[in-house]
């Protein structure tokens, strides 16, 4: 073959080669599922940050998160207390199926969420609070990165600093890769004991009790009574609550230097709603009165299935897959969802045989429609009381403090003041049989670890 024939075959062939490469290359980018970094806070009220109506609360991060996101007003958790919260989550079943208290036990051969993402080939970290089981050595679970950070050594920056900086490293490490973070914080639960560096950023906030919703006030007169001062106590928490905003701005601000900002899922959301002021028998205890979370218009809070203790902020962003400065006020979704949403993005197919939750990915990405699967509560105690969500209803069956049903129609009483169960006797009962058939599945006993 003489040169002038090899040096035409090359010029021909090569921006073929170039094009080919090209394309693979892309290929390979459009099959890379996305990373996801879910960032958690504890005991944080529906009603705590400024996009969701609180008044004082400096929380400019998370209120832009929402504006390069979804922000949806019907979300709802799997539990009022941390693990049970945590358990839906994990492995996409209501709490109250294990047998065994998953805290003490773990889940079992149940399958969980960070499994089935490290089977698809995510790296997959989880950092701060555990609560999920005895063993939190690495590879629990399937995830390859276990750090359950308490609070920070150096307090003046808050107290989930370390924790955030631990999962930044992680995201760092892995940015080669599609990898799945949880980033679950401390604040803010009890107890509130903000370093002055970060209450100070409220010295100027004057408590208008009539900024709150009528549900806040019994928290305001608890606070007083037990010696509480109503600005100082305000100034605590919203202090602990801007520390969560200035550590999400860290985690951000990586994914923007890393260039990891377009092919990233961000979620923030909370486990259950605000922690009691006084905690029953255990009374008023040091720092009670700066537990002044607030769930908006909702009544109740932690420990309790009314819509205070359910409800929860939930705010997503993802470039050009999740609709920009959408607020999702119709859609009813629930972290029981969790597992089979996020299958369903990554491309998993063999998902575990039950799942209480549905893929809700269509919602996620901007449509409407109502859910299949109804929500249910209760706790892992035999005889304690199940509540559901279907539609508009909101059903609370009888307990021993409570002689009648509780309905309410959420669509016209949000804060669940107005019982209509016997204006209704038809969904009352219709629900009741519901209800009564998932009770019947359940453990008829459960078992927790004795206490030493």
């Amino acid at each position: 073959m003489n040169k002038q024939l090899l040096s035409f075959t090359a010029q021909t062939l090569l921006p073929c080669l170039l094009v080919l490469a090209f394309s693979a290359e892309t290929q390979a980018a459009d099959d890379r599922p996305p990373n996801i970094v879910f960032m958690f806070a504890d005991d944080l009220g529906y009603g705590d940050l400024g996009c969701y109506g609180h008044p004082y609360a400096k929380t400019p991060v998370l209120d832009q998160l929402a504006e390069e996101g979804t922000r949806f007003t019907q979300f709802y958790v799997t539990g009022v207390t941390c693990n049970p919260s945590r358990t839906g989550i994990m492995t996409g079943l209501f709490p109250a199926r294990f047998p065994k208290y998953a805290a003490d036990f773990g889940f079992g051969d149940r399958t969980t969420i960070t499994e089935l993402l490290k089977k698809r080939g995510y790296r997959t970290g989880h950092f701060g609070k555990w609560h999920i089981g005895p063993d939190d050595s690495d590879g629990t679970y399937g995830i390859d990165t276990v750090k359950t950070i308490g609070k920070s050594r150096d307090r003046s920056a808050g107290r989930d600093t370390d924790l955030y900086s631990a999962a930044i490293e992680f995201i760092r490490e892995n940015k080669d890769e599609p990898f799945y973070v949880n980033v679950w914080g401390h604040a803010t639960h009890f107890p509130v004991n903000t370093p002055a560096e970060l209450a100070g950023q409220f010295k100027d906030v004057t408590v208008d009790r009539e900024d709150f919703a009528p549900t806040m006030q019994h928290k305001f007169d608890e606070c007083l009574k037990i010696g509480g001062d109503l600005e100082e106590s305000m100034r605590q928490y919203l202090g602990d609550v801007y520390q969560i905003d200035s550590n999400v701005r860290r985690v951000l601000k990586t994914l923007d230097d890393l260039g990891l900002r377009e092919n990233t899922i961000v979620v923030f959301s909370s486990d259950h709603g605000p922690a009691p002021v006084i905690l029953g028998k255990k009374g008023a205890r040091e720092f009670s009165k700066n537990m002044l979370g607030y769930a908006g218009q909702f009544r109740g809070g932690k420990h309790s299935q009314y819509e205070g203790g359910t409800r929860v902020p939930f705010i997503i962003r993802w470039p050009g897959k999740v609709k920009a400065g959408r607020v999702d006020t119709t859609n009813v979704c629930s972290f029981i969802d969790w597992l089979p949403t996020l299958c369903s993005i990554a491309g998993i197919q063999e998902l575990p045989s039950h799942l209480d939750g549905e893929d809700v990915s269509d919602i996620w990405f901007g449509g409407d429609r109502q859910r299949r699967k109804p929500l249910f509560w209760k706790s892992s105690s035999t005889g304690s009381t199940p509540a559901m969500r279907v539609g508009n209803w909101k059903l609370h069956l009888v307990r021993k403090q409570r002689d009648r049903p509780e309905l309410y129609d959420l669509s016209f009483d949000p804060s669940e003041s107005n019982n209509v169960a016997e204006a209704h006797p038809e969904v009352v009962d219709s629900l009741g049989k519901s209800l009564q058939a998932w009770v019947a599945e359940l453990p008829a006993n459960y078992e927790k670890a004795k206490e030493k």
